[in-house]
């Protein structure tokens, strides 16, 4: 947790004070106010920049949610939570938090998948009609949308069963494991020459073990941006409290 900026909340702050209290560097701070990440500073009459402990809180807002989100949506974010109501705040941070729980759960339902087909490696896999999921049932399980399966099966990424009758598509259990991984390997920012390289090789023991470790990873990043936004709680609170403040006249 942060620990609290001293001093009045409107008590003037140097550029210098900003940057040790906030841990970015004194060109930093300045770039970071030129990109509208904290309010401009009040200007005294010889010219000097004068910050108040809010902007302090902003920039270690901003440290956490470039953490979580990056950089240009944490920019975004802060600019929106000043000026929008504490219930539109509450609403942005909470999506922040749902984004990552799902990804999480992507990465978690690709290492199952991973297992089983760990598990059914050399074994000839038995599948049931009803194991098995149409192309707008699948994509709605993975949240993504239906042409990004079609895509996936024209890269031979995910091989789908047809219908004979409707050439329709239906995804039975092994196709459904796969496209799991390819899901999760997707969005940790795998292309699809590397993603088709991974599922290429699941089926070797050097293949899957190396699969494991990238979804493991993707998971720790997962983790580390979490703590990140948990980090700027506090701060974030400040933030959006001050918005709700009237402005002095």
């Amino acid at each position: 947790m942060a620990e609290p900026v001293s001093g009045p909340q409107r008590a003037a702050l140097r550029t210098t004070d900003v940057a040790v209290e906030s841990g970015y560097s004194v060109q930093q701070v300045r770039d970071l106010e030129r990109l509208g990440v904290i309010p401009p500073a009040a200007r005294s009459s010889n010219g000097y920049r004068s910050y108040t402990p809010l902007h302090v809180h902003a920039l270690r807002a901003y440290r956490g949610l470039a953490g979580a989100v990056g950089p240009v949506t944490a920019r975004q974010m802060l600019a929106e939570l000043r000026t929008g109501t504490i219930a539109e705040a509450a609403s942005a941070i909470n999506t922040v938090h749902v984004r990552l729980a799902r990804e999480r759960e992507e990465v978690l339902h690709a290492q199952q998948a991973l297992r089983a087909i760990q598990a059914e490696a050399n074994t000839p896999e038995f599948e049931q009609d009803s194991d098995a999921m149409t192309i707008t049932e699948l994509a709605g399980a993975l949240n993504v949308r239906p042409s990004a399966l079609r895509f996936w099966e024209q890269e031979g990424l995910v091989t789908p069963e047809r219908v004979t009758s409707l050439r329709a598509r239906r995804y039975g259990l092994s196709a459904v494991r796969a496209a799991n991984i390819v899901a999760a390997l997707r969005g940790a920012g795998y292309g699809i020459p590397a993603v088709r390289g991974i599922m290429g090789s699941l089926h070797q023991l050097d293949g899957r073990e190396g699969t494991q470790r990238i979804l493991q990873q993707r998971l720790d990043r997962i983790a580390t941006r979490t703590v990140a936004l948990l980090r700027a709680g506090a701060d974030l609170a400040a933030v959006i409290t001050a918005a709700q403040e009237p402005t002095p006249t």
